[in-house]
């Protein structure tokens, strides 16, 4: 049983590593200034490429609830990430979303009434420590609207999450991340359409990086991520989020040539030793009769 949790924490891991690289591709691929479009383009191809191989269309409720989720977790996600991504360096747009660590324990103890396990509590808090030394390295880098942005995000997806643990324990991950992403930029598209006009000229390199953030970064990561918060409580879920944090320092380090030095490589270490710190519990409850 202890195995087969680790293999949940693994398959959710899929998640922040694939978030956490879009950082560096939309920073230096992609148009900087057509967030909605980014949006667009990252959302709709993803969820209609996921509505095909799951086949069913939201029932009853379920259609408020797919725009809200859409809404939290896409639409306005999505514009303020891609915002966030080119205001920002990779490093710093990462280190600043990994927070949601903690806001999805305390949105899941308000909205869902649990209560971070202690090691959960103490993992999230190890590796914000880590964040805050990596954030604190660079501190002239930090745009203000970047900054914004990007808590913006972090709170919204938050919250879209903790009700999608609450609202959707019976509905397949598939289903799920189909009707989230359409639902998403079927709100993102009119509003693309009024402020920013025509769609932005695409060459073979954009095509090729919005693919990339649009079928693995979107579609897959987000079918992992929310099988991870079927089988994971959420404060343990948020804390293997961190790897977003440690793949956009990484991947700005190795292809943006970002600065890497001690404060860096000791924030990499505390998120990874928060991952495992929070992975006790789960493993602890996984083995309860």
């Amino acid at each position: 049983m202890e195995d087969k949790t680790w293999r949940w924490v693994l398959l959710t891991a899929i998640a922040p590593v694939a978030w956490g690289s879009t950082y560096v591709v939309t920073r230096n691929l992609l148009p900087a200034e057509s967030p909605l479009w980014g949006g667009v383009f990252r959302a709709l191809p993803a969820g209609l490429v996921v509505l095909l191989i799951a086949r069913t269309l939201p029932r009853g409720q379920w259609w408020w609830r797919a725009v809200v989720l859409g809404i939290l977790n896409v639409g306005g996600f999505f514009v303020l990430i891609y915002v966030a991504g080119q205001r920002l360096p990779s490093s710093l747009a990462a280190t600043l979303m990994s927070t949601s660590a903690a806001c999805m324990m305390l949105f899941a103890w308000l909205l869902l009434r649990r209560r971070p396990a202690p090691a959960a509590a103490l993992g999230a808090l190890v590796g914000l420590v880590g964040v805050a030394i990596m954030l604190g390295a660079d501190p002239g880098s930090a745009d203000p609207w970047g900054i914004a942005a990007s808590l913006g995000a972090m709170v919204a997806s938050s919250i879209g999450f903790v009700l999608t643990v609450r609202w959707g324990g019976d509905i397949p991950a598939l289903h799920m991340t189909a009707w989230q992403l359409v639902a998403g930029s079927s709100v993102l598209l009119p509003a693309a359409i009024l402020v920013e006009g025509p769609p932005p000229p695409l060459d073979a390199t954009t095509v090729l990086a919005f693919a990339y953030v649009s079928l693995i970064a979107t579609a897959l990561a987000f079918a992992a991520w929310f099988t991870g918060l079927r089988h994971l409580p959420p404060g343990t879920v948020g804390v293997v989020g961190l790897l977003n944090p440690v793949t956009g320092v990484v991947l700005g380090v190795a292809l943006a040539g970002e600065a890497f030095g001690v404060p860096q490589a000791v924030g990499v270490a505390l998120v990874g030793g928060g991952i495992l710190l929070a992975a006790q519990p789960a493993r602890a409850a996984t083995r309860a009769p």
